[in-house]
């Protein structure tokens, strides 16, 4: 895989790093930062970094002892495709998707490594509980009570377009290197989103090639690049992404695996906002400019403002989902949707 412009990457600034002593630390940078930031060594203590550090192929065998004898989510990419897994030039997909045991994914890679122009192969968000045993207990994190969803991302050299998440996320590099280029935000705009139903992994992502920007198509993308920040990690290395910040990903290396461990402020009964937002799309935003104009009002009354206007003429016990909402109260909401949409 051909390298990123080392001259693009020299001229963006390092993302901050943050020095810890104890657990106690980390838990409270998480609650107090909004911003990312990077926690050199953070996992180092992990068997699967030690077993990285022998050897691509001793990491390998430590994962395959650990795994369960079901099938993984595999993508392969093309030869020569340089690691992009991105749209080819119909927007379909440039790679396939199947599934494989971990030995015979592993034996893949086994043959093809060191070879130039192999075909990259990807194994994305792999929930470590399921697909794993004692995987997660040797090689975690603690992260106090938060409830989290703990994943692992084991592939050859890749790049994943910037695209953001909903929830937080400690990224830990645990074999290989990983460069992160990172995006505020409320850059969405200038990183040129493709479609938000037809995408590589379920979020949209950003369609200009970080490896060679085409400005004459994206000029906009050069006032992204000015609030951009990167981080080279090595195995071993943490870094903190908030909520959705924007984050184009490579594994530099033949052989990478990343370890995320994913949070939310809110409670998970809450749903999702893309699902909210999508659902917008399909019943106001091809509606009159001046019926959408009155439903931008509402949705700023009801949902953004949200003052007391909305309840003080309405007794508590009778608010129903007007009030904050709780687990009981977002499970009729969502039944009440459900069957809306099956009208």
């Amino acid at each position: 895989m051909a390298d990123a412009d080392p001259r693009l990457h020299d001229r963006l600034p390092a993302i901050v790093e943050r020095s810890l002593e104890t657990a106690a630390e980390l838990d409270w940078l998480l609650q107090d930062s909004r911003e990312p930031f990077v926690v050199r060594g953070l996992a180092s203590q992990w068997p699967l970094v030690a077993a990285g550090q022998e050897s691509n192929r001793a990491a390998r065998e430590y994962l395959l002892a650990r795994a369960k004898d079901r099938p993984f989510v595999v993508s392969v990419g093309a030869p020569g495709d340089g690691g992009r897994l991105f749209y080819d030039e119909r927007m379909r997909m440039n790679f396939q998707s199947g599934r494989a045991l971990l030995p015979e994914v592993f034996q893949g890679i086994d043959a093809a490594e060191g070879k130039p122009d192999a075909a990259t192969v990807y194994l994305s968000s792999i929930d470590m509980h399921e697909f794993f045993d004692g995987l997660y207990e040797d090689n975690h994190i603690d992260l106090g009570d938060r409830k989290l969803i703990s994943s692992i991302w084991i592939g050859t050299r890749t790049r994943i377009a910037a695209h953001n998440d909903f929830p937080h996320n400690l990224a830990c590099c645990a074999v290989g290197r990983r460069r992160f280029t990172l995006f505020p935000p409320d850059q969405f705009a200038n990183l040129y989103l493709g479609p938000i139903d037809n995408t590589p992994a379920g979020r949209a992502i950003s369609m200009v090639d970080l490896h060679d920007p085409d400005f004459a198509a994206h000029p906009r993308f050069r006032e992204a690049l000015k609030h951009a920040v990167v981080a080279e990690l090595e195995a071993g290395d943490a870094l903190y992404i908030p909520s959705m910040w924007w984050h184009h990903v490579e594994g530099l290396d033949d052989f990478n695996v990343l370890v995320n461990f994913w949070w939310r402020d809110t409670p998970r009964w809450m749903g999702q906002p893309q699902d909210a937002l999508n659902h917008a799309i399909l019943a106001v935003r091809d509606l009159p400019d001046a019926e959408k104009d009155l439903w931008r009002q509402l949705f700023a009354y009801y949902v953004f403002k949200n003052g007391p206007e909305v309840t003080d003429h309405i007794p508590p016990d009778a608010r129903s989902v007007l009030n904050p909402l709780t687990a009981e109260s977002a499970g009729r909401l969502r039944a009440f949707l459900l069957r809306s949409l099956s009208r």
